[in-house]
């Protein structure tokens, strides 16, 4: 078992997460494990023991000298994800999945689950707010509402329709972008402020959306699962 430790140096609760690089004798990367400590009280230490998560080549279980930190998100805690099994008041459950990258294109798919006892209806777009380290607003990027202006991410989901979920049903909804530097500073924007639609709870999400110098961040509208999986989500395109 490896210790480790988050201290919270911010002035509100936050829920961070941690991403360890597991390496092998060589310092070679063989996998990465990611931990998530919830709500760290302002000025608060919590300390947290890393349990045997690989075994080297002589079945020992790995070491601390096989063990990096190669990241840490920290969001605040009353707008960090629920945790899977949890199921926020408002009765639906944001997340961000890992996404996929081909050929310069970058997509990242947002999951809206219905886990309340009562149906929600919406139509059109997640409200997006871009934020740096400090999760302070980023400037200068243009939020395009569907994916087709992102070169190679094809025509996304078309036009925005409503959407009832009943419940224990989701609706997805996709994040497109392309990683090209040309002219100018690249910019990087590692946390997105993620609303359903117009009032809706927040939920800060950690995408690290590598933008270059493109400038431009496309957005396709909330569709059902299953619609999204019939019509076809966005992927990379290779051609």
């Amino acid at each position: 078992m490896l210790a480790y430790s988050v201290t919270n140096q911010d002035a509100g609760p936050f829920t961070y997460t941690i991403t360890f690089s597991l390496v092998d004798d060589q310092g070679r990367a063989m996998s990465t494990h990611e931990e998530t400590v919830a709500s760290v009280g302002a000025g608060r230490t919590v300390r947290r023991t890393l349990e045997a998560v690989g075994y080297g080549g002589g079945g020992e279980p790995l070491g601390p000298e096989h063990v990096r930190i190669i990241d840490v998100k920290r969001v605040p805690s009353d707008e960090a994800p629920a945790s899977a099994g949890s199921c926020p008041p408002s009765g639906l459950r944001l997340t961000a999945d890992d996404g996929d990258a081909a050929m310069g294109l970058r997509v990242v798919g947002l999951h809206l689950e219905n886990c309340g006892s009562r149906p929600y209806s919406l139509e059109g777009y997640p409200v997006l707010q871009l934020l740096d380290d400090e999760l302070e607003p980023v400037d200068g990027i243009e939020i395009l509402r569907g994916v087709g202006g992102i070169p190679m991410a094809g025509e996304g989901s078309g036009p925005p329709r409503p959407v009832t979920l009943r419940p224990g049903e989701s609706a997805g909804a996709t994040l497109a972008w392309r990683n090209t530097t040309q002219f100018g500073e690249a910019v990087t924007v590692p946390y997105v402020r993620v609303r359903a639609e117009s009032g809706a709870d927040p939920v800060v999400i950690a995408p690290n959306l590598d933008l270059g110098t493109t400038g431009e961040l496309g957005v396709d509208p909330w569709k059902k699962e299953t619609d999204k999986a019939a019509t076809g989500p966005v992927r990379p395109q290779s051609s």
